[in-house]
């Protein structure tokens, strides 16, 4: 049965009902006055004299409605703020009439009429408001016990975002979901009413609740619950056997509102979630607005998203650099559909192991500040294309050190990775070089240099979660290669959000590294990925042990001291120790490695590599 709706009328309908209604009750309000005030007798006669003024009247008190926008907006979705207008309405308009009765020098009516009149139309309009909403509320109550076809749903989270799901599904008929409670972990709320639907209890009652309710849906909404917390959430409706969806984490929720549109699949990064990353945005726009901004691998997962967030500070320039052509093709065409217009975005196909196309780059647009994403990072296949790492890694980053101090760009940020520290793998080893020679460079250079080191990302290009993803989508198996193997997670948009702010504290030669938190076991997201996709892990999809390949270690570290961890004014970032280095003997290494390279001797190469890393280490450590 479909429910009347007074809002399924055209808008200019419902403003002329509302009109009409507002004349009669403010002609009402005048009338009531004079007959509540004074005997009958007296109230017609002094009505007699001034019934003319009426008209008068209640156009002032209809104008000053419409200054108020009390006929613009659907009075469904009315809330105390709007009932706050009301009153603000129907006291400026009695504020004109008695200014009017002034300047018209109108003498001999009632003050205590316009007070009470004031009172009258006040409550008179507001309870027709008031009315209108609740005869729908009952409607929608009555519609939703007489439905059958609606999905009975739990809210997981009587907070704000829990709040504004119910609302909107208690409101809109067109929603197939029946909301029967909520569920929250705080006791103090259990046995409370939102919008007229219970807090049942706390998550451990889930399983029983889905099974006394027949509920088919959970909607977890707590957009400031950790991934642990979510998973515990998600475990509880798997034993329950129950649907669930989620809303979207503080850190995409714009504005602070949340709304049913926005309910989607749990996901990898859900699982992960982490406190949201605050940015110290007047630092941020120092360097960067009004900026020439050269960004390296821009086509990369990680440099693509920092050319996102870098656009938001409004650089003067944004030069998009990548030896792929296609990726820079694909960046470039996204960012100039995007909002920000003031600045000129710059496609740039180079490869950063051309020392004299560098050059010409840096020539032409001097940048302010550098960010140097662009890498060869997949471990086992640099591990049999040894020459290929290190002159990419090494002497495409030393290329790019190298312009930036000579053409004194303000800041220097490379974005280095936890395989950099106490490498077992040639990739790891080239990048623990990148940040040696930044290290050095800084010493005497103007340009403030830096490293932002860090683990995996979701999601990131060449990284084990497309594979698995892809894997399931063939039907398995998924390959692990120990089961014990773990590593360090985040996700894209908050590692760049770390970088970039991590370009506004460095001074010269530091080693950034990004809290990561608890590393996470790859078996674990091997099974939650098959769990999210809606199979069963030995049932549908079985996981397969392959055992270790060339090059990679059972646990990644992100330090090599963590007592040479210093912290920052930003929680999520620390700062290590200068290294002590020799760096004649290092320079002369690397330039006998580069020598090296042109003889292809990918084992010669790999133990120099590795040998001159192991120099490079902390004596701490």
């Amino acid at each position: 049965m479909r429910t009347p709706d007074i809002d399924q009328i055209s808008p200019l309908q419902r403003r002329l009902i509302l009109i009409v209604s507002d004349i009669i009750l403010s002609s009402s309000s005048v009338c009531l006055s004079f007959f509540l005030l004074f005997p009958q007798e007296k109230a017609i006669t002094l009505l007699s004299a001034y019934y003319p003024l009426i008209p008068l009247i209640v156009v002032i008190r209809i104008i000053s409605f419409q200054m108020y926008r009390l006929y613009d907006f659907s009075w469904r979705y009315a809330s105390t703020k709007e009932f706050i207008k009301i009153v603000s309405a129907t006291t400026v308009g009695t504020a004109i009439i008695a200014g009017c009765f002034f300047m018209l020098k109108i003498t001999g009516f009632p003050t205590r009429v316009i007070a009470l009149d004031w009172a009258y139309s006040m409550l008179l309009c507001g309870s027709t408001r008031a009315a209108l909403r609740m005869y729908r509320d009952y409607l929608v109550q009555r519609s939703k016990k007489e439905s059958t076809s609606k999905r009975n749903v739990l809210i997981v989270g009587a907070g704000d975002a829990g709040e504004m799901i119910a609302r909107e599904i208690t409101r809109a008929q067109s929603l197939e979901y029946n909301l029967i409670g909520f569920i929250d972990d705080k006791k103090s709320k259990s046995g409370k009413r939102i919008h007229h639907t219970p807090v049942l209890g706390t998550s451990l009652e889930l399983p029983s609740l889905v099974k006394k309710h027949k509920i088919k849906e959970v909607i977890i909404a707590i957009p400031s619950a950790r991934g642990k917390g979510i998973r515990r959430i998600m475990e509880l409706c798997e034993e329950a056997k129950v649907k669930f969806k989620i809303t979207p984490g503080l850190s995409d929720i714009i504005g602070g509102r949340v709304s049913v549109s926005q309910l989607r699949e749990v996901s990898l990064a859900d699982l992960l979630r982490r406190d949201v990353v605050d940015m110290d945005v007047s630092a941020i726009s120092e360097y960067l607005s009004n900026a020439v901004v050269l960004v390296t691998g821009a086509g990369g997962s990680i440099g693509s998203e920092l050319c996102r967030q870098i656009l938001r500070f409004s650089p003067k320039q944004l030069l998009l650099l990548d030896h792929d052509e296609n990726a820079v093709y694909n960046i470039h065409r996204e960012l100039i559909n995007s909002p920000h217009r003031s600045t000129q975005i710059v496609p740039i196909v180079a490869d950063i192991k051309d020392a004299k196309r560098l050059s010409f780059i840096f020539n032409d647009y001097v940048p302010n500040a550098v960010f140097h994403a662009a890498a060869h990072k997949h471990v086992p296949l640099m591990e049999t294309n040894v020459r290929e790492v290190i002159l990419n890694n090494v002497q495409g980053t030393l290329n790019m050190l190298e312009l930036s101090d000579k053409h004194e760009s303000n800041i220097f940020v490379q974005v280095s990775t936890d395989k950099a520290v106490r490498p077992a793998n040639c990739m790891g080893a080239t990048k623990r070089l990148g940040e040696v020679l930044l290290m050095l460079l800084a010493k005497t250079s103007k340009t403030k240099f830096c490293a932002v080191r860090f683990g995996n990302v979701l999601g990131s290009q060449g990284s084990v979660v497309p594979l698995f993803k892809e894997q399931i989508a063939k039907g398995g198996p998924v390959t692990v290669t120990h089961a014990e193997m773990t590593r360090f997670f985040m996700t894209i948009p908050e590692a760049v959000r770390l970088i970039i702010e991590a370009g506004a504290l460095g001074k010269g030669g530091e080693i950034f590294i990004l809290d990561m938190g608890e590393p996470v076991k790859i078996i674990d997201l091997a099974r939650d990925l098959i769990y999210l996709s809606g199979l069963e892990d030995g049932k549908d999809i079985d996981i397969e042990i392959t055992g270790l390949r060339a090059g990679e270690k059972l646990h990644e570290e992100l330090f090599f001291d963590k007592s040479e961890l210093i912290k920052t004014h930003n929680k999520k970032i620390f700062v290590t120790s200068p290294t002590k280095l020799n760096e004649k003997e290092i320079t002369s290494q690397i330039e006998d490695i580069f020598d090296l390279c042109k003889t292809n001797d990918n084992a010669a190469l790999r133990e120099a590599l590795l040998n001159l890393v192991k120099s490079t280490e902390p004596k701490s450590a």
